[in-house]
């Protein structure tokens, strides 16, 4: 594959920005800046709330939520749906906006940043997986995992990052040649390969079979230890809380409580 036409495909998926967080233009990010922060600390929240107005009804997403997640920490998001789990992954993304409160990924603040700001966000240090994997079928493993590469300052080789989660004999296999497991691994090297401080992860193995479901865990674990990459996994999958640092318990949009696992289990150790 040409670099003339990587570059080409990158223009004709230019307004898909949320999904691969392209920016048109760097902007200086230091305009957000709200001096005085704890340098440990990658996010925080302040009383953060989301309403969606749905017809003439108002439904509460999130309701005052305060929260702190710090560097290299494995956290998961754990509740049932319409717990406010994927609203409060979104605002912290830069994917979402709150009705009022406060959001802070470390000196910047998010609430009120221009689209451009979010977007380069992102672009330098958010990596998104989702439940469905959004890869371009056309385009082989290499190639997917490249597509980013190619927008990000400092990215890792795709090989290399295909190799942290197990797919190094894959790299030019198109994805309707891979199991769904094989697939959500390309998205999550995909994520990783532009070097993100965080790895957002919503429902990640909901699509999956239960040892496919270890499989892709098992990579977000690793990357999180060897990367220190700081990790979020939403999951109303109580079993997979275990793997975490911290499990933050949402119901109803509150924070209903947040546990401290004394250690963490392996995500092979997990049954479910």
């Amino acid at each position: 594959m040409t670099d003339g036409w990587i570059s080409g495909i990158l223009r004709w998926i230019g307004g898909r920005r949320a999904w691969l967080g392209v920016a048109p233009a760097r902007q200086d990010l230091s305009r957000a800046v709200h001096p005085g922060g704890d340098p440990g600390v990658v996010f925080a929240s302040r009383g953060l709330s989301k309403i969606y107005r749905v017809g003439e009804i108002d439904v509460v997403a999130l309701r005052s939520v305060d929260l702190e997640i710090r560097e290299g920490e494995f956290i998961v998001l754990l509740g049932p749906s319409g717990s406010g789990k994927s609203t409060l992954l979104n605002i912290l993304g830069g994917l979402d906006a709150p009705t009022s409160g406060e959001a802070r990924f470390r000196d910047h603040n998010l609430v009120g940043a221009s689209e451009q700001l979010l977007t380069q966000y992102r672009r330098e240090h958010v990596g998104f997986v989702f439940q469905f994997y959004n890869l371009i079928p056309s385009l082989t493993v290499r190639e997917n995992v490249a597509l980013v590469t190619e927008i990000a300052d400092h990215p890792m080789q795709p090989e290399a990052a295909l190799q942290l989660v197990g797919l190094e004999q894959r790299l030019d296999h198109f994805p309707s040649q891979l199991s769904g497991g094989e697939q959500q691994r390309v998205a999550i090297a995909r994520a990783i390969a532009k070097r993100p401080d965080v790895l957002l992860c919503d429902e990640p193995t909901g699509a999956l079979d239960y040892r496919t479901g270890i499989v892709v865990l098992a990579a977000i674990a690793r990357i999180n230890q060897q990367l220190g990459t700081t990790a979020v996994v939403i999951t109303h999958n109580a079993a997979i809380a275990a793997m975490a640092d911290r499990v933050v318990h949402l119901a109803d949009g509150t924070i209903a409580r947040i546990s401290v696992n004394a250690a963490r289990q392996a995500p092979e150790e997990i049954v479910w």
